[in-house]
């Protein structure tokens, strides 16, 4: 007959080995949700972000940012359009200036599904900034 002693030392090994396989066979999970997406034709554009940057409620951006594709189909270009933004998460009363993220299709000769990957640089009166996001386009002739 086992002693107490030897029964919680059992229970307590197959307790750490239950917790080992738990979090090993969650280790691959993906670290973010699912991905927006979006679909073009020839010659369309879609907006794909809004950017600002404000410190109570005033904006600290320094010149016009710049877009890149870091990852994408060679169908598709970035633009950045100035403009003014309402930054309403941040409840300013006042447009401030800022932008739109702007993706265009050029001429697709065939359809294809793809990921996006843009980084937007921009300088603030605080230092250089960048922010990345990621997309699943879909592209038809």
């Amino acid at each position: 007959m086992e002693s107490a002693a030897s029964l919680r030392m059992r229970s307590a090994v197959a307790a750490v080995c239950f917790g080992v396989l738990t979090f090993a066979g969650t280790a691959h999970a993906p670290a973010q949700g699912k991905l927006p997406r979006f679909a073009l034709k020839s010659g369309e554009s879609a907006e794909l972000r809004n950017y600002f940057w404000v410190v109570n409620c005033q904006s600290i951006l320094v010149g016009n940012p710049t877009a890149e594709i870091l990852e994408g189909p060679e169908e598709v270009e970035v633009a950045v359009k100035p403009d003014k933004i309402l930054p309403r998460a941040q409840n300013c009363a006042k447009e401030v200036p800022g932008g739109h993220i702007i993706a265009t299709a050029k001429d697709i000769k065939e359809r294809k599904d793809a990921k996006l990957t843009i980084r937007l640089k921009f300088n603030t009166k605080q230092g250089e900034r960048q922010s990345s996001d990621t997309y699943i386009i879909s592209l038809f002739p």
